[in-house]
């Protein structure tokens, strides 16, 4: 009776000092990193590109935009005689994705046949990327990337 009733003690006392070094959630508090549960990190969000644009390096005559949630309207803009003018509206699609993306506007002819200095071409590509929307516009012959910074 005897060995019976050491016999139980030691199998108590051995399953009590494990239980004490292991946590309830089979987690030893000194194993490393790679043996915890990984913590979930929240997914990027996509850019929200809304709001007022203008030209990085703006001089006194830049290019500013406003983007809403299905346009895109960029406006040449001279601080010199305080006008602006049509360049560009079209669509606008936000991105799904976080990080840089790409879309191609359709422009919008109605708003923007009668302006003088507004592009006359069907489609333009934008690009959005740390931080910026960038296009190309072409003027007299010339062509030149035209970056623009949230205000």
């Amino acid at each position: 009776m005897r060995k019976t009733a050491l016999a139980t003690i030691v199998v108590l006392a051995v399953f009590t000092l494990a239980g004490c070094s292991t946590p309830a959630d089979g987690n030893s508090s000194t194993g490393t990193a790679a043996d915890k549960p990984a913590t979930v990190q929240e997914k990027p969000k996509p850019a929200d590109l809304t709001g007022d644009w203008v030209q990085e390096n703006a001089g006194d005559s830049f290019q500013s935009a406003t983007v809403t949630a299905d346009t895109i309207t960029v406006n040449w803009v001279s601080t010199e005689d305080d006008t602006t003018a049509i360049y560009w509206v079209g669509t606008y699609q936000a991105p799904t994705d976080a990080g840089n993306f790409t879309w191609t506007s359709a422009r919008d002819e109605e708003a923007t046949n009668s302006a003088l200095l507004a592009s006359t071409d069907p489609t333009k590509d934008f690009a959005y990327a740390d931080g910026k929307i960038s296009y190309k516009v072409t003027a007299m012959g010339v062509t030149k990337t035209i970056s623009l910074v949230k205000k």
